[in-house]
């Protein structure tokens, strides 16, 4: 025993096994029946003792494969169930697996054993002889001795042949990884179409060898293939025939794109290939093909194609390695197209940043603030003075005097006019989310933050802040505002990195700071932060003398939009324009020329007078500007009946923001009356 507990081969051990078994019990046929995979087969090893006198070489082995042994006699038997003497097996019914064997070998008795350690069951021997009734009782305990032993040996050889099985299996299994680890490498690092074809062929070919290799892309609607990349050994013309050919004709790849799995392809299914490829295919001789779609979890690109020369079929290994390398190749084939797609969209907003930059210098700046009056031009004079330096701006002037314009000019002319100018209307966003707006937030900050978003502070960097109706900030927002302004530091909602910006201040309000701060509704601290360079913009009834140049630019401006042919102003029309106290400003005459430009039909403005019946009080008259800008504002509001926004609302007809309007109703005392 201690000698064939060295064999690591099975067969030698079993031939070994007889010769020195034949000493200790008679019999001339040894078999085992040794279950595998838990029992699911088995494999029978027959040995066959030489003849009396010829080398223990000469002593054969046989061996047959049975599938499961769960239903037989012989898994009882397996499992520990004490020997079985068969005295003769002629009329053996129980053992049919073990008995029609030896019955054809002419044996005549048999004695079975389990083969068991102390660890599990290993299998079962058994002795056969010619002669009848060759064992018996007797005989079982020397057996069972002898199938201890036995059991032990056929278990160390068996776990050895597991061992060495299991460690070709894990080297097979860490080479196809690193294999398939070169490879995406070699994959992901292209990120143009063009190239990748020559990355991926040589490592694809170490996964599953073939002979030509082809990467198929379907075009956006569906229909055809292209954006296709081929192996340079494929004939002259198939671009073109892959190009031209309806996707619905090729059978096979829409068979392997619906299954989304591998399909191998021998010549007997080239049929289905359309008839121009398919003659191609047999000009390099090919024999064998595999299709394996290309998909990512968002959609399905196209297809990889694999071919042999050779009419081996493509094996069931190889296909579970070309799916996992089209795996990687279409996730780099999407990071490729994405990639084009994004430099394609930088491109082109690279230009309309140009154009944007081009258009607001040339459409914001002071061409666009029209008018000569002294006031204006005081104004602009101090904007010049203003805008080289870094020094905080507050904009102070009624609604539709021109703010933003004039923060676009002094941005436009500061030395941070290459970089943005954000703007931050502080009237338009609730309190709750105008921090968000301001400072930005992380994923999760709060409930309805499903991404990290940049804050416009943040946007800012380097270029202008333009804070519009600053005087509608919450006086709970003040504070982190004046933070912000003093130590040009922000941090995001849910983080807490302070973010450092660089960023010059332009602010503009048609509020009454002074009167908050005394009223408490403002921080005073804030208030001196923003009042550092004041600009005040005078409104349209101070500035009577512009009214003329802003009816023609406007004209001009409108009717070259509209494609109308206005080229003249009525003396009658000027002067009811003149004579209006404008409580909207230039924003409202903007659109009452706009309007009366739709309205127009001809050569000449026309002007409904009959909006301009009861002219606002003017220098002179007993009523003060607040009472005129009042009614008028009363009138627009009985006009709709009180509705305020819309585009048929009192702000629209006012030429107003519907936040703007609101703000005026609050500081004149307007309320909607209530019913009767």
């Amino acid at each position: 025993m201690d000698l064939v507990a060295l064999h690591s081969d099975l067969e030698e051990l079993l031939r070994d096994l007889a010769v020195c078994l034949r000493q200790l019990v008679d019999f001339d046929v040894l078999a085992f029946v040794l279950p595998r995979a838990g029992g699911q087969a088995a494999d029978i090893y027959t040995v066959l003792l030489a003849a009396p006198g010829a080398p223990p070489s000469a002593t054969s082995v046989e061996s047959v494969t049975i599938p499961s042994v769960h239903e037989t006699r012989l898994a009882s038997l397996w499992a520990g169930q004490a020997p079985v003497v068969l005295s003769d097996i002629e009329g053996e019914r129980d053992y049919p697996e073990m008995v029609a064997e030896l019955r054809q070998r002419g044996k005549r008795s048999s004695c079975l054993l389990p083969l068991s350690t102390a660890l599990r069951p290993v299998g079962i021997i058994a002795f056969a002889s010619p002669e009848v009734g060759a064992y018996d009782e007797a005989d079982l305990g020397l057996l069972q001795q002898v199938a201890s032993q036995v059991a032990v040996a056929v278990d160390n050889v068996r776990h050895n042949e597991e061992a060495l099985e299991s460690r070709r299996q894990l080297e097979a299994e860490r080479d196809h990884w690193r294999t398939l680890l070169e490879f995406s490498n070699a994959v992901v690092t292209n990120i143009e179409l063009g190239s990748l074809l020559a990355a991926i062929t040589p490592n694809l070919r170490q996964i599953v060898p073939h002979d030509y290799t082809m990467v198929a892309l379907i075009d956006d609607e569906g229909r055809r293939l292209t954006h296709y990349a081929l192996d340079p050994a494929l004939p002259a013309g198939i671009a073109e025939v892959i190009e031209s050919s309806d996707l619905g004709q090729n059978a096979l790849l829409v068979e392997a794109l619906a299954s989304r799995k591998p399909l191998a392809a021998d010549p007997r299914q080239l049929p289905k290939v359309p008839e121009p490829m398919r003659r191609r295919f047999a000009a390099v001789n090919l024999q064998a093909t595999c299709i394996v779609p290309l998909v990512t979890p968002r959609r399905t690109l196209g297809a990889l194609w694999l071919g042999r020369r050779d009419s081996a079929p493509f094996r069931r290994h190889e296909l579970d390695g070309g799916f996992q390398a089209a795996g990687q190749i279409a996730i780099a084939l999407e990071n490729a197209l994405a990639f084009a797609e994004i430099a394609a969209l930088k491109d082109r907003l690279a230009r309309e940043n140009v154009y944007l930059e081009d258009e607001i210098r040339g459409s914001h700046n002071f061409e666009e603030i029209v008018g000569e009056s002294r006031a204006l031009q005081g104004v602009l004079a101090k904007a010049r003075s203003v805008a080289p330096t870094d020094t905080n701006v507050l904009l102070l002037g009624e609604t539709g005097t021109g703010k933003e314009l004039v923060a676009r000019a002094i941005h436009s002319m500061s030395a941070r006019r290459s970089r943005t100018l954000v703007t931050v209307n502080c009237a338009t966003s609730p309190a709750g989310l105008l921090e968000s707006e301001w400072f930005g937030h992380e994923k999760g900050a709060f409930t309805g933050a499903v991404m990290q978003k940049v804050g416009r502070f943040e946007l800012a960097h380097q270029g202008t802040l333009f804070l519009d109706e600053v005087g509608d900030i919450p006086l709970d927002l003040q504070s982190k505002l004046l933070r912000a302004l003093q130590e040009h530091e922000i941090e995001r909602l849910g983080s807490t990195r302070s973010i450092r910006v660089d960023f010059r201040l332009v602010a503009a309000t048609n509020r009454d700071l002074p009167a908050m701060v005394a009223d408490r509704e403002y921080r005073a601290d804030l208030y001196y932060r923003l009042n550092v360079f004041p600009i005040r913009l005078p409104p349209l009834r101070e500035r009577p003398e512009d009214i003329p140049l802003l009816v023609r630019y406007f004209v001009q401006r409108y009717a070259k939009r509209l494609h109308r042919p206005i080229d003249a102003v009525p003396r009658e029309t000027m002067n009811v324009l003149c004579r209006w106290s404008w409580p909207g400003n230039v924003r409202e005459l903007q659109n009452v020329i706009e309007r009366a430009v739709i309205l127009s039909h001809g050569p000449t403005l026309r002007v409904p007078h009959s909006d301009f019946e009861q002219p606002a009080a003017v220098v002179g008259s007993p009523r003060t500007l607040e009472e005129a800008e009042r009614e008028h504002v009363v009138r627009a509001l009985e006009s709709t009946e009180w509705v305020i926004g819309g585009s048929s609302g009192a702000a629209a007809r006012l030429g107003l923001k519907r936040t703007t309007l609101v703000s005026i109703m609050k500081r004149l005392g307007i309320a909607r009356p209530k019913p009767r």
